[in-house]
């Protein structure tokens, strides 16, 4: 049960991941362009913040 979880959400993130190279693969290029500017610390920043984000929905969802 908890492999089905875990590979569905699997599943998910690549779909929505795929969705901006899929639907504007020109700005998308500008937007990693853009990424790769960033500093170390700027990045780690953007990442936890979605690790945050994205544990607060878990938790909102769950409950």
């Amino acid at each position: 049960m908890y492999w089905t979880e875990i590979l569905t959400a699997c599943a998910l993130l690549l779909v929505l991941e795929g969705i901006l190279p899929f639907v504007g693969p020109n700005r998308y290029k500008q937007l990693v362009a853009q990424i790769v500017r960033l500093s170390d610390n700027q990045l780690r920043a953007a990442g936890l913040t979605a690790m945050v984000a994205g544990l607060g929905l878990l938790f909102f969802v769950r409950s």
